[in-house]
């Protein structure tokens, strides 16, 4: 779910309803036949499909509803029953409304029909004054025709404009900021399960949508309404997820084309990039976990986000990880594994974070150990590496916590080989080396490592410089750092005097040790 890339310009329009009773009421010619609705009112906003010019007592046969039904009643005048079940007829097949000219047969809104009709929730129409009935039809059928080409040339504008990007090779967010350019609200795209995966539109219209995501999701099998639409993802006969349009304003059936549009795009952006569902989730960790670890966005405006991503956060502690020599599908294994709720993305460097979600009575500190144990036995890798922060309670107090874990993983990841780390690496035992690492780009610290190591700062120095490191490393244990240099003993006594010539020091003295250390760890982590 990662911000939107594109400048946002506003909203094309969406088309609107292709025409409701109500606006078929207000045409200029309607009007001029003095309209009266007698019954249903309350149904005015239906949409009309189709007008018909009709005076068959059986018309309701012919008809496959959304029609409005123009007629004089001339069939009907007299007999009461067959005004009654000429109503009945209509609201079974789901007509739009019916509109009946006043005349020589009905002077006046016949009583039967207009009880029949508010019974069924059929809008009934009255024209006072005499009004041609086939200028109206030809006046609302070009209107509907031209609103139905319309939502044709927006579908294939939108097919145009999506199959143009993937062509290009743009990336998922740039195929759905351009659906939300088009359809004028937020999209959202989900997994089965309905977590969400990505999202466009409006930021603060998306946030809204996210903050009351849990109803959402559980009205999402229900039939769409309001302007929820939905289209499904997959192919070959395998669903893996859908997009939705979330308060389309348009009208449902364009509403539904542009979504089926989306859809398409989405399934052929993921053919031919060779991208998968889970991939897809992984990007939406991704996005998630970047933004909460650089800090641009509020952690509280993310809340939403992580709760639509499926990350339990009601009264919950949460364990912020960074992890190196670990990749996001064998974390995402290890979390299904031990049964734990988290998100996993990668970061720079090699690193991944993993943000456990645990329950308030679950001992934190001992399920972040196991995790880091299983982990290493089950990749068989000793040099993995799991940097933790202190658990946090409060979800705002999560950036800090996965900065300080971020922190801790790249303190330790030039000397893993040489330091004997717990399986979960904490702030405290980092010592020195974290402060330097937090100090390492102010200019007072880098000067004072040029001025300490200057005499080894060179391509001649670089063979002494390592014997140096793992001198100081080891605490100065001279056995220990011939035996991992290979080399003997009085040729280690030879480097380690070339080196105090070179640097003006004596190593045996602790002050003069101490300072060109932090002077080495400071030169180390410019260079890192």
């Amino acid at each position: 779910m990662t911000t939107t890339t594109r400048e946002y310009w506003g909203p094309v329009e969406p088309l609107e309803p292709a025409l409701s009773v109500r606006q078929v009421l207000a045409l200029e010619r309607v009007l001029a036949g003095e309209p009266e609705v007698v019954a249903g009112a309350a149904q005015l906003d239906r949409p009309v499909r189709w007008v018909h010019v009709a005076e068959a007592a059986d018309v309701g046969v012919m008809l496959s509803g959304g029609e409005m039904v123009l007629t004089t009643g001339v069939l009907l005048a007299g007999d009461e029953n067959a005004q009654a079940e000429y109503i009945r007829s209509l609201h079974r097949a789901e007509a739009a409304a019916v509109v009946l000219g006043l005349g020589r047969a009905f002077p006046a809104p016949p009583d039967m029909m207009r009880r029949a009709a508010e019974r069924c929730g059929l809008p009934l129409v009255v024209l006072h004054r005499p009004s041609p009935f086939a200028e109206l039809t030809e006046e609302v059928q070009s209107r509907l025709v031209r609103r139905k080409f319309a939502a044709v040339s927006l579908s294939e504008a939108v097919r145009t404009a999506l199959t143009g990007l993937i062509t290009a090779g743009a990336p998922l967010q740039h195929l759905l900021d351009e659906i939300a350019h088009h359809t004028g609200c937020p999209v959202v795209v989900t997994n089965l399960a309905h977590r969400v995966l990505a999202t466009a539109g409006e930021r603060s219209a998306v946030d809204d949508v996210l903050r009351d995501w849990e109803r959402i999701a559980r009205q999402a099998g229900g039939s769409e309404g309001d302007g929820w639409i939905r289209a499904e993802l997959g192919g070959r006969g395998e669903r893996w997820g859908q997009i939705m349009l979330c308060g389309y304003r348009g009208d449902t059936a364009g509403g539904r084309l542009l979504a089926d549009r989306a859809a398409e795009a989405l399934v052929l952006h993921r053919m031919l990039g060779g991208a998968t569902a889970h991939s897809w989730e992984e990007q939406s960790a991704q996005g998630l976990l970047t933004d909460l670890v650089s800090g641009v966005v509020a952690a509280r405006q993310l809340l939403p986000r992580a709760r639509a991503a499926g990350l339990p956060v009601n009264r919950r502690t949460f364990v912020p990880l960074v992890v190196r020599a670990g990749d996001c599908a064998q974390l995402e294994r290890m979390l299904r594994l031990l049964g734990m709720a988290g998100l996993v993305a990668e970061l720079a460097d090699g690193a991944t974070a993993v943000l456990l979600s645990l329950a308030r009575d679950q001992d934190a500190e001992a399920l972040a150990a196991h995790f880091a144990a299983r982990l290493r036995t089950e990749s068989g890798e000793s040099g993995t590496v799991v940097a933790a922060a202190a658990p946090r309670i409060a979800w705002d107090d999560v950036p800090a916590g996965l900065r300080e874990a971020q922190h801790v993983a790249d303190a330790v990841a030039d000397s893993s080989a040489v330091l004997d780390l717990p399986a979960v690496v904490r702030l405290k035992d980092v010592h020195l080396r974290g402060l330097i690492r937090l100090l390492r780009d102010d200019p007072h610290v880098q000067a004072f490592a040029e001025r300490e190591l200057d005499g080894l700062l060179c391509a001649a120095g670089e063979d002494l410089l390592a014997v140096l490191r793992t001198y100081l490393a080891t605490g100065r244990n001279k056995s220990r750092t011939a035996q991992l240099h290979h080399v003997s003993r009085p040729a280690l006594y030879r480097r380690l005097e070339a080196i105090q010539g070179r640097l003006g020091v004596d190593l045996d003295d602790f002050e003069q040790a101490a300072s060109v250390h932090i002077a080495l760890l400071a030169h180390d982590a410019q260079q890192a």
